[in-house]
């Protein structure tokens, strides 16, 4: 006791004749030194025979968020290789427990609704861009209805229509951006891909009044609300940061927008002229009898333009790198349609889409190894013991699904890494299994067994899935008729992906070589 007094009276000594800058300094050191030896002790010493194992790490709180943020699929695989299919990390101070492989995702994604909830986690990020009242800032059960309400307006008859307003919308892009008017040049396919969904998405799902306004206020106001989707947002969505200031008045505004655009339409008697999803949404009703309040139909509206721009942007970005770095693909393209469809290349409609089968396939495998979003998120409610093995994971964890990690595993794909959309091409029934169910919204499949997932599974699957082929679809073959991509000279294979979003994409400045088609020169 006599040494530790002494010791403390030297210190007491040493503090006294230094500055209070360098006090602190040395103060706080000494509080991470603690914490960290503290952490580190707590993991060696104290494991939970009865919890997943927990990815190693130095610092409490920060934990593995740096690297798993960094590269998630790297993570998933080296932490895979360590402890197995399941296993617990620290993000951001929360335990967050992964279930890799398809049991995995089985296990979380068909997860029931008393055991896991998606609105806890995602709400605090989705509701100051959507608004009020829908997607995760409501009940589960009107969620659903909701689903059910967007889902039955994308018919047939509805894809059908968008087939042409699509192509339109990229002919007349390309006849107009200054990007695409050299016979030979370079191209920012991000940049381009980005305004080209946008156009495409807001004249075929949101109508007319919406696709004019992209021209001048709307696009301004989706860059703002866009910023409100930043990581920093799933912990501090209040922050009076100036991107929140910003998402804030870009809401308002936009939400007022859509609010304009219905009142006239119902002043002007309310009569459907068209297949868009404002008109659905004006005349859909919940179950209790109560007619979708019209500020629920702007919000709604603003939750399809957010969330269904960004995957549909991602993707056809990386289906146009895919093909410049295989111009032998993009050539393969072209020809199918001369050959399926005729050498005079009618215009593209939805039922001349599904005849291309080597475009599908170009999309599926780059959904394969491109799928928007790597982690799939939900907060325990109640215990959830995992079959087979002695764990349960506890209320006070998350859980995990990565179904991109099957997706690039070999035990499922043959060169899981390696970007072949010939593969598909003897492959059959991959997406679907035979269960169904209806989670409110109609029978869908439950889907998780399957080792290719790129649009979820369970009762939060996504339900812009067929509109998704048909925008993609549309916009790959009009753009493989003007254009063959190559990469730029001396570049190899296609740009690393940026995971600091929430939804991954191609690093910006994602720059390739395009250049015209001679329309005369056709096989």
């Amino acid at each position: 006791m006599g040494l530790f007094a002494a010791i403390i009276d030297r210190i007491c000594k040493q503090c006294s004749t230094q500055s209070i800058y360098v006090v602190v300094g040395l103060a706080l050191l000494t509080l991470i030194a603690l914490s960290v030896v503290t952490n580190v002790l707590v993991q060696l010493l104290f494991k939970n025979p009865n919890e997943p194992p927990v990815v190693f790490h130095w610092f409490p709180f920060i934990g593995s968020t740096i690297s798993y943020g960094m590269d998630p699929y790297k993570f998933f695989f080296n932490a895979r290789k360590k402890y197995g299919d399941i296993f617990t990390f620290v993000l951001l101070g929360k335990k967050t427990t992964v279930f890799l492989g398809t049991k995995g995702n089985d296990f979380i994604l068909n997860a029931k609704l008393r055991d896991v909830c998606a609105e806890e986690v995602y709400s605090p990020l989705t509701t100051p861009v959507f608004g009020k009242h829908v997607v995760y800032d409501c009940p589960n059960a009107k969620l659903m209805e909701q689903k059910k309400f967007v889902k039955f307006g994308l018919t047939a008859d509805a894809l059908r229509s968008y087939v042409q307003l699509i192509t339109k919308e990229v002919d007349d892009f390309v006849a107009s951006s200054s990007a695409l008017q050299s016979q030979q040049a370079t191209l920012d396919v991000c940049k381009t891909m980005a305004e080209i969904t946008i156009y495409t998405a807001s004249r075929s799902l949101q109508g007319k009044e919406v696709r004019d306004k992209f021209d001048s206020t709307f696009a301004e106001l989706y860059h703002d609300l866009d910023m409100g989707f930043a990581p920093i947002n799933f912990m501090l969505p209040w922050a009076p940061l100036p991107h929140n200031r910003k998402r804030d008045h870009a809401q308002k505004r936009m939400a007022e927008t859509y609010m304009e655009i219905i009142k006239a339409r119902r002043q002007a008697g309310g009569q459907k002229d068209s297949e868009d999803m404002v008109w659905n949404l004006m005349s859909c009703v919940y179950k209790d009898g109560t007619q979708v309040p019209d500020i629920e139909v702007a919000h709604m509206m603003i939750a399809l333009l957010m969330a269904g721009q960004h995957s549909s942007s991602s993707t056809i970005s990386w289906i146009i790198l895919r093909l410049a770095s295989r111009p032998d693909i993009t050539e393969e393209l072209y020809q199918e349609q001369i050959r399926v469809l005729g050498s005079d290349l009618p215009p593209l409609s939805h039922e001349n889409l599904q005849k291309l089968e080597l475009q599908a396939n170009v999309i599926k495998e780059t959904l394969r190894l491109h799928a928007p979003i790597h982690s799939i998120i939900r907060a325990v409610k109640n215990p959830m013991p995992v079959e087979g093995t002695p764990y349960t994971i506890p209320t006070s964890h998350n859980v995990l699904s990565s179904p991109g990690v099957t997706a690039r595993s070999a035990e499922h794909f043959t060169n899981p890494l390696e970007w072949e959309p010939h593969r598909w091409d003897d492959i059959k029934n991959t997406t679907e299994d035979d269960e169904q169910v209806d989670y409110g919204y109609g029978l869908i499949s439950k889907g998780a067994g399957s080792p290719y997932l790129p649009f979820g599974a369970g009762r939060h699957r996504c339900i812009g899935e067929q509109f998704a082929y048909v925008q993609l679809g549309a916009i790959t073959a009009a753009l493989v008729r003007k254009f063959k991509f190559q990469n730029l000279a001396g570049v190899k294979g296609v740009p690393d992906t940026d995971y600091s979003s929430l939804f991954s994409k191609p690093w910006a400045n994602s720059i390739i070589q395009y250049e015209r088609r001679d329309k005369s020169a056709k096989a």
